[in-house]
């Protein structure tokens, strides 16, 4: 049962049509991993603390720099030299206290993947490497969990959310790239606003998901580019022969406890 403060705290979502108590207190039920506190991860993270998401793992090894600034809107000056995850977990505490915010000051990778990916509700992407984005599909279809990935370089972003077992999953649309195959932002740079565009949507694709409301883009991808101002939804199907969702699989992790 809610209190009285998150009555109020709460109030503009108890106002919605088609939203109840008992919505909100599903989400503060909930739990969600976040994978990088980055351009993505900043403005998801802060959305969902602030709509009651009630847990929030943040897995991010990296130190807070310089360049980092220009997009990362949960850092600040005095965060240049800090771990990420932990300035977030100070600045995410302070916006509700409600929310319990954990820090894994680790890369996420195949020892851990499929132990943190059981552990929540759902896992939403916010890395910049596509190593990881295919693990945390592999992961999550292993799992049977949920997902969110997004991307953002230069002046062009994409997302969309998948459900194992409903509809295709990230390696139905894109296959592994070898290394070198596509820039890097440190390469050719991004307009500090694209993050959030995007950030924002998986953040409301994962607040639905949550809640099992409204239509997602399951077996669609949004594809924006901000210099055009270009809003375009793609579809895809489940690829048959897909190493990770297909009718022969072979995309196997290691679970927690496997011997190597």
């Amino acid at each position: 049962m809610l209190t009285n403060d998150q009555l109020k705290r709460y109030s503009r979502n108890l106002k919605l049509r088609d939203f109840s108590e008992e919505d909100q207190e599903r989400l503060l039920k909930s739990s969600v991993l976040l994978v990088g506190i980055g351009g993505l991860g900043s403005p998801i993270s802060l959305y969902l603390t602030a709509m009651g998401v009630g847990c929030i793992t943040i897995v991010e090894p990296d130190i807070a720099e310089l360049s980092n600034l220009q997009r990362q809107i949960i850092l600040d000056m005095d965060s240049l030299g800090k771990r990420k995850g932990e300035v977030a977990k100070q600045r995410l505490n302070k916006l509700n206290p409600d929310v319990r915010i954990n820090v894994i000051s680790e890369q996420f990778e195949t020892v851990n993947a499929r132990r943190l990916v059981a552990a929540h509700s759902i896992t939403v992407d916010a890395s910049d490497n596509f190593a990881t984005k295919f693990l945390i599909n592999d992961a999550c279809i292993l799992e049977g969990k949920p997902f969110s990935i997004g991307s953002v370089l230069e002046y062009h972003g994409q997302t969309s959310t998948f459900i194992p077992g409903k509809g295709p999953c990230y390696r139905c649309i894109f296959r592994e790239l070898s290394n070198g195959t596509i820039p890097t932002t440190a390469e050719v740079g991004v307009l500090n606003t694209l993050p959030g565009i995007i950030g924002m949507v998986q953040a409301t694709e994962a607040t639905k998901l949550l809640l099992g409301k409204g239509e997602i883009l399951s077996g669609r991808m949004l594809l924006i580019d901000a210099l055009e101002m270009d809003f375009q939804i793609i579809s895809f199907e489940r690829n048959k022969d897909c190493p990770a969702c297909g009718d022969h699989r072979s995309i196997t992790l290691p679970k927690e406890g496997d011997r190597a």
